[in-house]
């Protein structure tokens, strides 16, 4: 069943090259960045904080290369920390298997694949890097095949993917 989210505890719905995106903010913290279906009503940004976010998201939807600075709010099971920690350490355009993962993290796949999925601060923390060992795999919940969510995965590894093919090439 698709994600309907509630309009009147999202902060701010922007639209970016890749769909829309719920923020979700205190004044000090981000508490969550959420994937929304493409036909999400838009809110615009109130808050210095939200404003700012949707600035950087924008930023790396133009340049996949942007460096994100947010105070984003504690969050997640100890593993699921380590799992995103792990994220933000796969260069930007490359990717690993949840496998792969697994093994540095003395895990398994599975569990790797939950704690993707539990990310709150997608794109900023980039689980899109994290793919099946025979193709695309799961994104957000979801591994309906033709459904936005792997649609938003399928664009943000090409736009990561065209920027590193565009600087070996420069």
């Amino acid at each position: 069943m698709p994600f309907t989210p509630n309009p009147a505890h999202l902060d701010a719905v922007i639209a970016l090259p890749f769909g829309r995106m719920g923020l979700f903010c205190t004044d000090e913290w981000v508490l969550r960045l959420e994937y929304l279906p493409p036909d999400t009503p838009l809110i615009a940004p109130t808050t210095p904080l939200c404003r700012a976010v949707a600035m950087q998201l924008r930023a790396y939807g133009g340049d996949p290369a942007y460096r994100f600075d947010l105070p984003l709010a504690a969050a997640g099971t100890a593993f699921q920390r380590r799992v995103w920690a792990l994220l933000q350490q796969i260069p930007q355009g490359q990717t690993r298997t949840y496998g792969d993962a697994a093994l540095q993290l003395h895990s398994a796949a599975r569990a790797v694949g939950q704690a993707c999925a539990a990310n709150p601060f997608a794109p900023v923390v980039p689980c899109h890097r994290i793919v099946a060992q025979g193709g695309l795999g799961g994104f957000a919940h979801s591994t309906a095949q033709d459904g936005y969510l792997l649609g938003i995965k399928r664009w943000l590894l090409q736009h990561e993917a065209s920027s590193q093919s565009a600087r070996r090439h420069a």
